[in-house]
């Protein structure tokens, strides 16, 4: 019945059409996704003259304005609370539709503001000094900050007596079933309930001293399933307390009063600051009196530093364990870096411009992952840092040297200056050949990584010619003609799916190496494949007309 109705609601003038044969009933249900006449006509004269009418793309057209219900921002915000506000769904009676799009985005976007910004506050009652708020934060974006340290809450004696109880259960049921090869759905289902509740006793909040949380701050936004992610605890540069001599002076008694940076019984009154702001602060200079003039004292060291040069060039497992203990003080944000030695360091590349989502991928996964495992085996004090290297074996010491030094890594193309103003085309092009040796000793594969070219990370953004360029490269050029009269937009949508198990790859991540030959096209795909869509087997005399192509990308695409 509502189906029924849904489809008389469809614009009168489209009945019309349908009424005389000049649409199908599919192409019809399409048209209830918006209840709007007024889209409903606009999108059937856009594509009334033209021969792709299919359903689903109308079903796209209608809504490609709109926000998918299964989007996380909506998710966050919640349905309900979106309609309430006076926010239109629409739905798919005919199709799945995923829960549905939510039609005003501006909307949606103004309640995801003012929620985060609820939860900020909220999070700002804790005493943080400053807390910064996004949807999504940048891989990275905690790199030159020191993590606290801080304990978890302990259980209470309820919590305590669950765990036990659940602990019990769990064992109980994999006695009673050990014998049988498969569960009964209802021991299956209890035994995840009770794994779920488990694993939550083991994400308990975490308590940090209140002198702490008086100098740090939090990140505040949502994960990819909508929910609240709020990472407490990081000390800006500038936030520190640089008295680390002092405390040395002080027989480590009053020491540890004056790096908390308050008395243990100052309430914290302070204000966060929900932005990102102020400048990094210098490092205070040290005013005690020398007992011998500047001038003298620099000549002594001078001939100190070439001594220890010497000396230091004779013992490679010394020189080694040096350069190692300088990239852990630049690679950990638990240290600070200035000050030291050995002036040389891992200059730690950031990506000013990224794709969305550069942050999920396998590498940055895999990175982060290992970081957190050396960062939990590093000794807390700067000082004690160097006795702790010494005591690891060579593996370790080679495999933490090579995890530091991977973070000074700069393959990244930029538009050189042509006027020797900065960094020349002449110095990028030699940064990228130096690169690709590096990426040949390392065997790297970008297919192997997981890359694989999609409408937003490239075939979207480059013109027609170089999408049907890497369909003939990648799929063949069967499958290239097959495409080559779509408009750019569904041309990279199809050029995606042809290529996804390709291994194709664009000129600038593939491996360079100048001894192979150029790379022939792949060959035809083979009859057992994926077929194509319906309407690209059609033999369509006229092609849409599209927009001219861009010019030729350079070497940045």
């Amino acid at each position: 019945m509502k189906q029924r109705l849904r489809l008389a609601s469809v614009s009168p003038a489209l009945l019309d059409v349908y009424a005389e044969d000049g649409m199908s009933l599919e192409q019809l249900m399409a048209f209830t996704v918006t209840a709007e006449h007024a889209r409903q006509e606009q999108v059937w004269q856009a594509i009334s003259g033209s021969w792709q009418k299919e359903p689903y793309q109308i079903r796209r057209m209608l809504t490609e304005k709109t926000v998918r219900a299964s989007d996380r921002r909506a998710t966050f915000v919640g349905l309900d609370v979106y309609e309430a506000a006076g926010g239109v769904v629409l739905r798919d009676l005919f199709e799945s539709d995923d829960g549905g799009w939510l039609e005003d985005v501006a909307l949606l976007d103004s309640l995801l503001a003012d929620k985060l910004k609820a939860e900020a506050e909220t999070i700002a009652t804790e005493g943080w000094k400053w807390i910064e708020v996004a949807i999504d934060f940048p891989y990275g974006h905690t790199r030159g900050l020191r993590e606290l340290d801080g304990v978890p809450a302990d259980l209470t004696a309820e919590e305590q007596v669950t765990i036990v109880a659940l602990s019990a259960e769990y064992a109980r049921l994999e006695a009673e079933h050990d014998s049988v090869d498969e569960l009964p759905d209802e021991v299956d289902q209890r035994l995840g309930e009770i794994e779920t509740a488990l694993a939550a006793f083991d994400d308990r909040p975490v308590i940090y001293q209140p002198a702490d949380i008086a100098r740090a701050g939090a990140f505040v936004g949502i994960d990819a399933e909508g929910t609240l992610l709020v990472d407490r605890g990081y000390v800006r540069p500038e936030d520190e307390v640089p008295v680390a001599e002092l405390g040395q002076e002080s027989d480590g008694g009053p020491a540890a009063a004056v790096m908390d940076g308050a008395e243990p019984s100052a309430p914290v009154t302070q204000r966060a600051v929900i932005t990102i702001g102020g400048q990094v602060a210098e490092p205070e200079d040290d005013d005690a009196v020398k007992p011998l003039p500047d001038r003298l004292l620099t000549e002594l060291t001078a001939e100190r530093t070439l001594a220890l040069r010497d000396k230091l060039a004779t013992t490679p497992a010394v020189a080694f364990q040096a350069v190692l203990h300088k990239f852990c003080l630049d690679a950990f944000s638990r240290y600070s870096s200035y000050g030291t030695a050995m002036e040389v360091s891992v200059r730690c590349t950031s990506f000013p411009v990224q794709a969305q989502g550069l942050k999920d991928t396998s590498a940055a996964r895999a990175i982060d992952a290992r970081h957190k495992v050396w960062e939990g085996r590093l000794p807390k004090d700067k000082a004690d840092l160097w006795d702790w290297l010494t005591g690891l074996t060579g593996d370790e010491q080679a495999s933490l040297f090579a995890h530091c030094a991977s973070f000074g890594v700069n393959a990244l193309y930029e538009k050189g200056d042509r006027y020797g103003g900065g960094t020349t085309p002449h110095m990028v092009e030699q940064r990228i050949a130096d690169a690709d040796r590096i990426a040949r000793a390392v065997d790297l594969d970008m297919v192997e990584a997981g890359w694989r070219p999609t409408v937003e990370n490239y075939l979207g953004r480059v013109p027609k010619r170089r999408i049907l360029e890497a369909v003939r490269e990648g799929a063949g050029e069967r499958s290239a003609q097959l495409i080559d009269h779509l408009k750019k937009g569904d041309m990279a949508k199809e050029a995606e799916r042809l290529l996804a198990k390709t291994g194709w790859l664009p000129e600038s991540l593939r491996m360079a190496d100048p001894e192979q030959p150029a790379a022939v096209d792949a060959a035809e795909p083979e009859a057992d494949g994926e077929p194509l869509p319906e309407f690209l087997n059609r033999d369509d005399e006229e092609t849409p007309v599209d927009e001219a192509d861009e010019p030729h990308m350079i070497a940045a695409e």
